[in-house]
Formats: C-alpha cells, sequence, structure tokens
C-alpha cells in the first residue's frame, strides 16, 4: 500500500510516517509540485525474491569492452 504526500505535508510529521512505514510496512512517496521525487521503504536484509532467482545467472564474457553483435548491424557493412 502506497501512500503519497507533499514535501510540506512530510516535514512536520517525518517521525510519524517513519514509524508507520517501520511498525505497518508499505511505502511512502514523497511529492514536490505534483511529481514523486522520493520512496520511503522499509529496509530488509535478504535481497527480494526477483535477485535471488538472478544470482548465478550471467554468463561469462571475457571480452567486456568488445563491440556486442557488431556484424549483425547493417549499417556498418
Amino acid at each position: 500500500m502506497s501512500e503519497v504526500v507533499s514535501k510540506s505535508q512530510f516535514k512536520p510529521r517525518a517521525l510519524e510516517y517513519f514509524r508507520k512505514i517501520q511498525d505497518q510496512g508499505g511505502e511512502l512517496i514523497i511529492t514536490d509540485h505534483n511529481q514523486p521525487v522520493l520512496k520511503i521503504i522499509p529496509y530488509h536484509d535478504q535481497p527480494p525474491q526477483v535477485l535471488q532467482e538472478l544470482r548465478n545467472s550471467v554468463r561469462r564474457y571475457d571480452q567486456p569492452l568488445d563491440p556486442v553483435a557488431e556484424n549483425d548491424w547493417a549499417a556498418l557493412q
């Protein structure tokens, strides 16, 4: 559940918002002139499950500075 507040609403009640997020979870989005600028979320020691699934999935790449698929570009031919 996301809650959205402006900077001016957040400033005087910052500790209240921090405690609420810490106790209840969720996230708080802070806006400036109706544009989101910050997102406050609870801290977790473990990475999300999505990142766990990606662990050890990167393949070895021996030449990281060489162009990738250089021969596939028609403009270079």
